[in-house]
């Protein structure tokens, strides 16, 4: 059922985005010229709890949406890491945060239609404050600890509504002991 790609051209190139346009034959033989994929990095997420049981969240500015959300501390893989790698240096950086205990918890496709790359989710256990937050010149970011009954009720209340986030932690959430309504 795999589609043959008789042709690609890239229509733009930049670091966080690329568009490229395929002409694609299906297996019965007819050829879709348009076919658009989104070329992004390899992405990381965080589900970070402390060595208390609470949850490192963050909270930005997304200007997609022009709105504020908490979310679970997030980024791209550099060239030359691995996921792992990447999503340890992310936590660092953007809440100060490390150490813990760290295992590969899920993989996303955030649209396997039209965009190339995954997210690699980490669940990072025991963590504790390590230094400040190293930001990027462009980041804006605030670092919440928060305890799971706090986080259900943001994903309830519909507070934190980044898919690629969502999904894992209503996964971890519901794994463990529903946290009280407190």
């Amino acid at each position: 059922m795999d589609w043959t790609i008789e042709s690609s051209e890239y229509l733009f190139r930049r670091p966080w985005l690329t568009v490229r346009r395929d002409t694609v034959r299906l297996p019965d033989g007819r050829v879709n010229p348009e076919f658009y994929v989104l070329e992004y990095p390899t992405w990381v997420n965080i589900i970070a709890v402390t060595d208390t049981g609470d949850m490192v969240l963050v909270r930005q500015y997304r200007h997609g949406l022009g709105q504020t959300r908490f979310e679970l501390c997030a980024g791209v893989v550099e060239p030359g890491e691995t996921p792992l790698e990447g999503a340890r240096r992310e936590l660092l950086e953007e809440t100060g945060f490390g150490g813990g205990q760290w295992s590969q918890y899920m993989v996303l496709s955030a649209n396997p239609s039209t965009t190339n790359n995954l997210t690699f989710t980490f669940l990072a256990e025991g963590v504790t404050r390590i230094c400040a937050q190293k930001l990027d010149p462009t980041e804006d970011i605030e670092v919440h600890i928060l305890s799971k009954a706090e986080v259900f009720r943001l994903l309830s209340q519909g507070e934190i509504i980044q898919a690629l986030m969502a999904a894992p932690l209503w996964k971890y959430l519901g794994a463990t002991p529903r946290p009280d309504s407190t």
